[in-house]
């Protein structure tokens, strides 16, 4: 499939889910981080004419990294009618958090806990607004290695781009004319104070995880395998214990 004729495709998908619901839902929301994932699902959200809330939700975000969400959110606005944008800043939210929890942190700090408060907001402006929450996962990171927060950016109500590769999301967002500043960015989740990014702690390129999805001899496959073992209980349903009969 052309990438015109994909965009087209997951644009009429999103658009046919909400009206085919039995609740039709009245809104889109979607939360952005001025990555290519957020910027081309948003996107991909707002050319379905159905009225698409974004919101850019900071929580100690490096300044690049939340003006490049600010850029998205003009760029949006410019080009879509029906989008509507805020900025929900969550710094204060998450240091009261933050506080009251400090006997219970862990070696990774609370950089899930930053997802799972940016999951709960996006779930409380769509409850206002008769919404579903629109997913910003890729395939790499969703049905590969689970590079998300379990309930947290993995909580969603649909994930449009969710069987889409990563240099799948890069091109779309070429064609989409997404900004190149974005387009050129390094991924980074946003969950972390010194601004790592997502290369940097999966240990390889995306262009690398990729090839070791679908590639058994990849040089690369038993890290790829590695790390997907380690988060599969992310992508696995939650175990139930049977009671037997």
């Amino acid at each position: 499939m052309k990438v015109s004729e994909k965009i087209q495709f997951i644009s009429k998908w999103i658009k046919n889910y909400v009206q085919e619901m039995p609740s039709k839902a009245e809104s889109l929301v979607i939360g952005i981080s001025g990555g290519i994932d957020s910027s081309v699902s948003s996107t991909l959200s707002a050319m379905t004419g159905l009225r698409t809330i974004v919101l850019s939700m900071p929580i100690k975000q490096k300044t690049s990294q939340h003006d490049l969400s600010l850029r998205h959110q003009e760029w949006l606005i410019k080009n879509f009618k029906n989008v509507e944008a805020y900025t929900v800043n969550l710094d204060k939210l998450f240091e009261t958090f933050e506080n009251s929890l400090s006997k219970f942190d862990s070696e990774h700090g609370m950089a899930n806990s930053r997802a799972r408060l940016r999951m709960t907001t996006l779930y409380q402006v769509a409850a206002a607004n008769k919404g579903i929450v629109v997913g910003t996962g890729n395939k790499v990171e969703d049905f590969g290695v689970g590079f998300y927060t379990k309930y947290g950016d993995g909580g969603v109500d649909i994930s449009p781009i969710a069987d889409c590769n990563k240099t799948d999301v890069w091109e779309m967002g070429r064609e989409l004319n997404i900004l190149k500043v974005i387009i050129d960015a390094s991924p980074t989740d946003g969950l972390w104070d010194d601004g790592r990014t997502d290369e940097g702690q999966l240990g390889l390129k995306y262009s690398e995880l990729e090839e070791a999805m679908n590639n058994p001899n990849s040089p690369n496959r038993e890290k790829y395998e590695k790390i997907r073992k380690s988060n599969l209980h992310k992508m696995e349903p939650i175990p139930v214990c049977k009671i037997p009969n």
